[in-house]
């Protein structure tokens, strides 16, 4: 994916392996936004490895306005055995708050748009905080919750327990 005009001063670039400092800040923005900041356990190390290592997990792209990077957006593909293909996860779309209003987060949003459209994905998806009010941006495009599901998590610390059920 290659460097993509999107506005004047605004452009969508691809994260690289020595981004890894800058993926983690904005990670630590996220976190700090949501009030999960307690929940970050990633590194720079962890992050290299998941995201550039021989079987990189996810992607990363970053927005920046004018040179500055202005926010990130953190995806992967995971897959519907009801579609019959792949789709594209959104982990994390986060503007920091002094580039919030500029169009940023709908440029991003957008790019992943065109992303799963271009790998012939079968849905996109992702989760809101059912505080942010980001989800009234996302109904504008046209999304809305998924009735009926519930996300469940186990995080690692829970394995061992799990397996010796």
């Amino acid at each position: 994916m290659a460097e993509t005009e999107i506005k004047p001063g605004l452009n969508i670039r691809t994260a690289q392996k020595e981004d890894a400092s800058l993926i983690l800040e904005f990670i630590k923005g996220i976190a700090e936004f949501e009030n999960l900041s307690y929940l970050v356990t990633a590194t720079e190390e962890t992050l290299t490895e998941s995201m550039f290592g021989e079987r990189p997990y996810a992607e990363v792209f970053f927005a920046e306005l004018d040179g500055v990077p202005a926010g990130f957006t953190v995806f992967f593909h995971n897959f519907s055995t009801f579609v019959g293909k792949q789709g594209l996860y959104i982990e994390d779309i986060f503007v920091k708050p002094e580039f919030r209003g500029k169009g940023i987060g709908k440029a991003m949003f957008l790019h992943c748009v065109k992303l799963a459209k271009e790998r012939n994905c079968g849905r996109m998806e992702w989760t809101v905080l059912d505080w942010n009010p980001a989800r009234e941006f996302y109904e504008y495009f046209g999304a809305g919750p998924v009735d009926g599901w519930h996300i469940y998590r186990m995080g690692a610390e829970k394995f061992e327990d799990a397996l010796e059920k």
